[in-house]
């Protein structure tokens, strides 16, 4: 099957491409473009493998859903374009950089920049319907999500993985830590962020551990 994405990441998936449950999966999304409202873009589907190649990954960041809100969903986990407003759970993760770092909250919540400096911003499941959280999952993102991070643990060492809350914690349960560095707080959602994402200062511990490693820090 010939899919769109970045060719470091369609060399390291292409076995997936093939399997009947990818095949199946490309069916379904295809489906629903024609049939309903589904976010985000077709091209912006694999926007975060297209942003940062396999060989660039510094840090990754695990999200579950697309936003599925009018035009939010941009292909980036927790990302948004300038001209939409900053989403509930991306305005705690701008509060904990500044609390943890000292860096003022930007006016949008585009995280292109923090995706082209090495940091995978990846959702489980690539796809939503307009308006029903959650549509997509169980049609087979969530296998493909999972073979494109164990290809990413068994290629390359000393990532820093950002896992809050469970969902994002048990998808990277099996990240070997002894060869990486995880680091697991509540999710950053309204609902979760007082019981530890605040003060969990993951943004400064990650850019210790890649300086430590002899990667370029990221500027959050």
């Amino acid at each position: 099957m010939n899919v769109k994405i970045e060719e470091s990441w369609k060399n390291a998936l292409e076995e997936e491409f093939e399997k009947p449950y990818f095949v199946e999966l490309a069916e379904f999304v295809k489906d629903e473009y024609k049939r309903t409202i589904v976010y985000p873009p077709p091209t912006r589907i694999f926007s975060a493998f297209d942003y940062t190649p396999i060989e660039e990954v510094k840090v990754v960041v695990l999200g579950q859903d697309p936003y599925h809100g009018p035009r939010q969903a941009n292909g980036l986990s927790f990302s948004v374009g300038k001209d939409i407003p900053i989403p509930p759970s991306l305005i705690n993760i701008y509060k904990e950089i500044e609390n943890d770092m000292g860096i003022k909250m930007p006016n949008d919540g585009e995280l292109t920049r923090w995706a082209k400096q090495g940091v995978l911003l990846l959702n489980a499941t690539l796809t939503v319907r307009a308006g029903l959280a959650g549509s997509h999952q169980h049609k087979g993102w969530e296998e493909f999500t999972d073979a494109a991070i164990h290809s990413l643990a068994k290629t390359r060492r000393h990532i820093v993985y950002l896992l809050w809350g469970s969902y994002a914690q048990q998808k990277g349960a099996f990240i070997d830590r002894t060869k990486n560095c995880v680091l697991e707080a509540p999710h950053p959602s309204p609902l979760s962020a007082h019981r530890g994402f605040f003060g969990c200062r993951h943004f400064s511990k990650a850019n210790t551990y890649l300086v430590m490693h002899n990667f370029d820090p990221i500027e959050w």
